[in-house]
């Protein structure tokens, strides 16, 4: 039986029990600095630093939060790492995690023992940690875009995403999920606020709290606690616990038919027949005269379609019930690399006739009819 924190993500009820039986003895622990692997690339902060650098960790600062705790947005000096005023040296982001948990306490330090040896453009860079008392924090680089979410579902001052950016971020998400995939990794939580975006929009992969080291070959990873997010979670690993890569793939399957459609993994507020993303898709999927149906409103009808109906393609394959028959994450690369460079002439083009009509119009022989908007 799973429990949800806030943030949608679930935890196994075991796993709950083992958090409140063990907590006490692990903020205790002598030996959790032997747990982390050593990298020179990682920093080591005070809390009193980052307290300082946060300005107190106060809410304004804040950009994000979630079952985990907080994430403050601080400023350090770029060579000595020391706290600065805003505005000055460089921003990061602060992950505060909640002290209680051992569940928290494992997440933070399975972030620093992945990302601390690990390199790929698409990975957020984590410059180090404070391990003080109770208090577990992580500094990463800070992303000024947000998340995917953010841009998909949320008001404010982000932007919907146009279709060609909508598929660099496609792109730069399976990009970074194939070198995780090389490197054995299997992410267990691939989810839209886990993809944060950086000033040109390209992908910063987060969120590696629950990765684990995957199986070699066609062998599964047995879990005992089933971790990660509904909505995105592979059926086959909800109902027995076993972990392959291919669970990654059925979450980016996942992300694919958000971008696609508009609409969240889980939204419990539209009618029960359309709460569930994938159920509620495939059969649009399977006909290629109905992906209209599904095409999300906010892209203005703004696309190629023939691109179109190739990542509804993708998706469907991803999300395939027989983990089997998913793609692995290179072909994904593949798939979304081919739609991308098909794209980019057509883009050109579109743009050319763009600056032509614009052209006309300046010189009063535009072919619009003022009164009906339809061409005369």
């Amino acid at each position: 039986m799973c429990k949800l924190r806030k943030d949608g993500s679930m935890i196994s009820s075991c796993s709950s029990r083992a958090t409140r039986a063990s907590s006490d003895s692990v903020l205790l622990s002598t030996n959790i600095k032997c747990q982390i692997l050593p990298s020179a690339s990682v920093k080591i902060f005070s809390y009193d630093n980052l307290r300082l650098a946060t300005r107190r960790f106060r809410a304004n600062t804040m950009t994000g939060e979630g079952g985990f705790g907080c994430v403050c947005k601080g400023w350090i000096d770029e060579n000595t790492f020391s706290p600065c005023k805003p505005g000055t040296g460089i921003p990061v982001a602060v992950k505060r995690f909640n002290p209680e948990s051992l569940q928290e306490h494992q997440e933070w330090l399975a972030e620093i023992n992945h990302l601390g040896h690990l390199s790929h453009p698409n990975l957020v860079k984590l410059f180090g940690y404070c391990l003080e008392d109770e208090y577990r924090l992580l500094v990463y680089e800070f992303l000024p875009h947000g998340s995917l979410e953010n841009h998909l579902f949320r008001r404010g001052s982000c932007q919907p995403l146009s279709w060609n950016m909508r598929m660099k971020v496609a792109l730069g998400a399976a990009k970074a999920l194939a070198y995780l995939h090389s490197t054995n990794i299997i992410v267990r939580d691939v989810k839209n606020s886990n993809i944060l975006l950086d000033t040109d929009y390209n992908v910063k992969l987060t969120g590696l709290g629950l990765a684990v080291n995957g199986p070699v070959g066609e062998e599964s990873h047995l879990s005992t606690r089933i971790m990660g997010t509904y909505g995105y979670a592979a059926p086959e690993y909800v109902a027995t616990g076993r972990l392959t890569q291919k669970c990654d793939i059925y979450g980016f399957g996942v992300l694919l038919l958000e971008m696609l459609s508009g609409r969240r993994a889980l939204d419990p507020n539209r009618p029960a027949e359309e709460q569930h993303l994938v159920d509620w898709a495939r059969p649009y999927l399977k006909h290629k005269h109905k992906i209209r149906c599904i095409i999300d409103a906010k892209l203005g009808g703004i696309y190629s379609f023939g691109a179109v109906q190739k990542i509804a393609a993708l998706a469907l394959e991803c999300v395939c019930l027989d983990p089997k028959k998913r793609p692995t994450m290179d072909s994904v690369v593949s798939v979304l690399e081919g739609v991308q460079e098909a794209e980019e002439p057509e883009a050109a083009e579109h743009q050319e006739s763009n600056k032509k009509v614009t052209a006309s119009r300046k010189n009063g022989k535009s072919r619009w009819n003022i009164f009906g908007g339809g061409p005369s």
